[in-house]
């Protein structure tokens, strides 16, 4: 009886002192299972005579009920503390803040921006979207655009040349997005009435110039193309884009190999407290160039001058999106600094229209 008395102390105290389920189910496979303590103690009543079974039988039996009890009742405390210490570390405080969503916290680049809303006006006029490569050929860039071999005007470009290959043939990242004017007079008849943004590369880098830069050119081929539809074109997208109800604009005579004549165009603004003005004001500030399109020009992609004539005119896209959003330097357009683009950069679905307004 001794033996029962300290095999049912023994288990009892391993059962307290199981720390969680598998211990305590290593216990109870210890005492209760087919090799265990408990079950030992049980297989020994068929060597015993009916007497000795009976008493020894009643023994065995309540050891084995405490055993279970203690068992069961130890179980549910460790259910119930692995409960709570679940619920303790997957707490969630519904009382924060939840966390800014993508269209919340992402930022279009303004250059994306001043892209969509050059888009809008233009197309609003009936224009569309012309697109070229950015690695171009000498004579797209240039021989097509009336820059001869040797001319000057080449030099004033700052060139980035590839390599000559196997022909002896030298590529180039384009210097404008003219070359994109020249394969659309190539690959359709007129009327042709397109802008070509994109990007373009020079050998140049300060405040007010980086090494590849923006552009937007505007192209017009028909019979009837001339300057005052040309300035009436400009004058419209300066009142539609710095959103101005009229604008005043100085045309000044310029050179452009690839126009002629050719013009340099000044808006009238107003310069106070380091701000920029448009529609007001005594100051002038040069913003593009324009021109109709040379004769050669238009021999070199194919279209007769003398039954085709019309105007181009071609501005940077950063410039104008500096002086439209007051931004001071070129170069934080290039830095990916995510400071700067969470201050100037503009929402997703803010999409600009003419009726909802640019930068609404």
């Amino acid at each position: 009886m001794s033996t029962l008395v300290e095999l049912e102390s023994s288990t009892l105290s391993a059962i307290a002192a199981a720390s969680d389920e598998t211990a305590l189910e290593a216990v109870r496979v210890g005492a209760l299972g087919k090799k265990g303590t408990i079950s030992a103690e049980l297989a020994k009543l068929g060597k015993m005579s009916p007497e000795e079974r009976k008493s020894a039988g009643a023994a065995i039996n309540a050891v084995k009920d405490s055993v279970t009890n203690a068992l069961t009742a130890r179980r549910t405390l460790l259910k119930e503390a692995a409960l709570e210490a679940r619920l303790a570390s997957e707490t969630v405080d519904v009382t924060l803040p939840t966390r800014d969503t993508g269209l919340e916290t992402g930022r279009l680049h303004p250059i994306s921006q001043v892209m969509d809303e050059l888009t809008a006006i233009f197309a609003d006029m009936g224009f569309s979207i012309a697109e070229g490569p950015d690695v171009e050929s000498d004579d797209y860039n240039f021989t097509k655009l009336n820059f001869p071999a040797g001319h000057p005007a080449r030099e004033m470009h700052d060139t980035f040349f590839f390599n000559p290959d196997a022909n002896g043939e030298r590529k180039l990242l384009r210097t404008h997005t003219s070359p994109v004017q020249v394969r659309t007079m190539l690959a359709q008849k007129p009327p042709i009435r397109v802008i070509c943004p994109g990007r373009t590369y020079r050998c140049d880098s300060d405040q007010t110039h980086t090494p590849m830069f923006h552009q937007v050119e505007g192209l017009v081929i028909d019979k009837t193309a001339h300057l005052g539809h040309l300035k009436w074109i400009l004058e419209e997208f300066c009142k539609a884009f710095f959103e101005v109800p009229s604008v005043k604009m100085r045309f000044r005579p310029s050179f452009f190999p690839f126009t002629e004549p050719s013009m340099e165009v000044d808006i009238q603004c107003s310069r106070q407290g380091g701000e920029i003005r448009f529609g007001e004001g005594s100051d002038w500030l040069e913003i593009l160039g324009c021109g109709m399109v040379h004769s050669n020009v238009l021999r070199n992609c194919g279209i007769d001058p003398d039954e085709y004539q019309g105007f181009a005119w071609g501005m940077g896209i950063d410039r104008i999106a500096m002086l439209k959003y007051g931004m001071p330097d070129l170069r934080p357009f290039f830095e990916a600094d995510v400071r700067w683009l969470s201050h100037y950069g503009f929402r997703p679905l803010d999409l600009p229209t003419l009726a909802g307004g640019l930068t609404a």
